[in-house]
């Protein structure tokens, strides 16, 4: 039984790629202007979350060090 299955994989890897390759030409690739537009869209959101999560830290730690400051000293 398992002499078969060991057998059988080069087939079973060729059948793969060739569905692979198949799959592949159906796919729908956007075109370069997309790709540019997409990709500055996703920089432009990384820096506005960095920036939004600067700004929370910061609240934050503000916060923490005036709590930690009344309570120490007392």
């Amino acid at each position: 039984m398992e002499l078969t299955k060991a057998g059988s994989w080069p087939q079973q890897t060729r059948d793969y790629i060739e569905d692979v390759k198949a799959e592949m030409q159906r796919v729908s690739w956007p075109s370069w202007p997309q790709v540019r537009a997409t990709t500055g869209v996703v920089i432009a959101a990384v820096f506005l979350f960095a920036a939004y999560f600067w700004v929370v830290d910061a609240v934050v730690n503000a916060l923490i060090q005036h709590v930690m400051n009344y309570f120490t000293r007392r």
